[in-house]
C-alpha cells in the first residue's frame, strides 16, 4: 500500500515539474508510447476533456499540423493549452457529424466517468454506458481505421463491453497504466483500426439506481 502511495505521489509530482494538469497525462502517454494511438497530423476528439492533462499530451504527439478538440460538460480553460487544441463546453451525446461538418477523426479518446456513488456495481455500470456512448460516437465520428480508447471500470458487464469493441475494431484489449491506482478498478479499452462497415449501436437498458450490492 505504501509502494502504490509512493508511485501515486511520483505521478501527481512530476504533473506539477512538468506542467501537465493532472497525473492522468502520465496514463495517456504510457497507453500511447505502448499502443501507437496517435501520429504526427492527426485530428482527435477528447471526449470529457477536463481539466485539460490529456490535451496536452494529444497536442504534443500530433504536432502543430495535427488538431485536437476537447469536449466536456466542465468549462475547459483555455489558457496555457497549445494553439492546436480547440475545446467545447457540450454534452458529448450532443455531438453529431454536423457538428464538425462532417469531419472525421483520426482517434477518439474517452477519460468519461460517471459521477460516483460508492457503490461499485452502479459505478461500473455508468462507466460502461459512457463507453457504449464512445462506441456509437465512433460510428459516425470517426475514421475507418481510426483508433478509439476510454476508460472503464471493471465489472460484470466488460467483456460484453469488449466483445463490441472487438466486432467493431480490428484489435480491442484492456490495458491498466501504471499512473492508475493499484486498487482501482479503472481499465484503458484500446481499440486499433475500426472497420470499414460495423454492426449498429446496441441499445441500452439503463440499470437500477438503488438495490445493487
Amino acid at each position: 500500500m505504501a509502494a502504490q502511495r509512493e508511485l501515486h505521489d511520483f505521478f501527481f509530482k512530476e504533473a506539477k515539474r512538468n506542467g501537465y494538469r493532472s497525473r492522468a497525462a502520465y496514463k495517456l502517454t504510457e497507453i500511447d508510447d505502448k499502443k501507437h494511438v496517435l501520429s504526427k497530423g492527426d485530428v482527435v476528439l477528447d471526449l470529457g476533456c477536463a481539466p485539460g492533462s490529456w490535451l496536452q499530451v494529444i497536442a504534443k504527439r500530433i504536432g502543430q499540423n495535427g488538431k485536437v478538440v476537447g469536449v466536456d460538460l466542465k468549462t475547459i480553460d483555455q489558457t496555457t493549452l497549445p494553439k492546436n487544441v480547440i475545446t467545447m463546453q457540450e454534452d458529448v451525446t450532443a455531438l453529431t457529424p454536423e457538428t464538425f461538418n462532417g469531419k472525421l477523426f483520426d482517434a477518439i479518446l474517452s477519460d468519461m466517468a460517471p459521477n460516483t456513488t460508492g457503490t461499485r456495481t452502479v459505478d461500473h455500470h455508468g462507466s460502461v454506458n459512457l463507453c457504449h456512448t464512445a462506441l456509437d460516437l465512433a460510428t459516425t465520428l470517426l475514421k475507418p481505421h481510426g483508433n478509439l480508447v476510454m476508460k472503464v471500470l471493471e465489472g460484470e458487464s466488460y467483456p460484453e463491453l469488449l466483445d463490441r469493441c472487438n466486432h467493431m475494431f480490428e484489435q480491442a484489449k484492456g490495458f491498466k497504466p501504471k499512473a492508475s491506482r493499484a486498487i482501482s478498478t479503472e481499465m484503458f479499452i484500446v481499440c486499433l483500426g475500426r472497420h470499414k462497415v460495423i454492426p449498429p449501436p446496441i441499445k441500452l437498458v439503463p440499470p437500477p439506481t438503488s438495490g445493487w450490492n
